[in-house]
């Protein structure tokens, strides 16, 4: 009786200083800023999720296994979209293919911990009669969230690059027009425009020329980095205009062209859809809205007289 009494306190202490430890790394990890080092030497922020960096110091032990020919597939996917997001250096194929392995074994544990804590809590709960199937939701979910937010990267990533490239292009255009050359129309755009992901990879290519890389070499380099379909048709166009030997400014207005026909296009592809994907929210609030207008009266008429 003495020794559990004396055993009580020093569990209570063991189990106080794990969640100091735990709350003091995670918000020491929450403090730090992650970067990115571009070509030209400055840094720029990149947000990764607070969980993936909670677990990146415990990756190496997964080398063993990620590192196996089964998942070599799986790396290098991971490598090209981590690149083309905007992520080359923070965070590699290796990594994220542990992550994978990580988010559902440690976060799985903390997810079934909860459901049973709160199945103690409300054990008639509909948690409670379906506890097997609630946790592998949870699993399946944990395990699928690097996934979709690397989608979700990838997809922010290549619309901000669309957006700027039609304005971009422009401006290349009309500086080559004006009797600039390429790579100084190039260069000056660079330094003229704001940090956003489309002057990253310009910056980029303009650096691998300038160490001697030919120049549709470092376009090719380009397309195959960001993987976008419409810097990919700008990339091919001015490589076919350097074999070739035509003139880069009428290459670049018919891109200027295409692009801003293809930004519209995507505009009323969007408003066609968008009738669509009303649809539902419209089904879904016009019922009860005409409910309460319609029978409203009626339902307070009938309360008045029966009380």
């Amino acid at each position: 009786m003495i020794v559990t009494d004396t055993l009580k306190p020093l569990t209570v202490l063991a189990w106080g200083g794990c969640a100091a430890g735990l709350a003091w790394y995670c918000i020491n990890i929450a403090k730090q800023i992650t970067y990115v080092t571009l070509a030209d030497g400055r840094q720029q922020e990149r947000k990764l999720p607070l969980i993936f960096r909670l677990l990146l110091p415990f990756v190496p032990n997964l080398d063993g296994l990620v590192m196996r020919p089964a998942f070599a597939k799986a790396r290098e996917t991971a490598d090209r979209k981590l690149v083309a997001a905007g992520y080359e250096g923070l965070l590699s194929g290796r990594e994220f293919a542990a992550i994978k392995i990580l988010m559902p074994v440690a976060c799985g544990a903390v997810w079934f911990a909860t459901l049973r804590l709160f199945v103690a809590l409300s054990p008639h709960s509909p948690v409670a009669d379906n506890l097997e199937l609630s946790l592998l939701l949870g699993i399946a979910l944990l395990y699928y969230f690097p996934l979709l937010w690397l989608r979700r990267a990838l997809t922010a990533r290549h619309n901000a690059i669309q957006r700027a490239l039609p304005f971009v292009l422009d401006l290349l255009t009309l500086s080559v027009e004006a009797g600039m050359d390429f790579m100084s129309a190039l260069q000056r755009n660079c330094e003229r425009r704001k940090l956003d992901p489309l002057n990253e990879e310009l910056i980029r290519m303009t650096r691998e020329i300038q160490v001697g890389i030919p120049r549709r070499v470092a376009l090719r380099n380009m397309a195959q980095r960001v993987d976008l379909a419409d810097l990919r048709s700008v990339a091919h166009a001015l490589i076919q205009a350097d074999e070739l030997g035509v003139s880069i400014g009428a290459i670049l207005r018919i891109q200027s062209d295409q692009m801003r026909s293809r930004r519209f296009d995507r505009a009323e592809r969007l408003a066609n859809e968008a009738p669509v994907k009303m649809l539902f929210p419209l089904m879904l609030f016009i019922f009860p809205a005409v409910f309460i207008i319609l029978l409203g009266p009626i339902l307070r008429q009938t309360l008045e007289h029966l009380f």
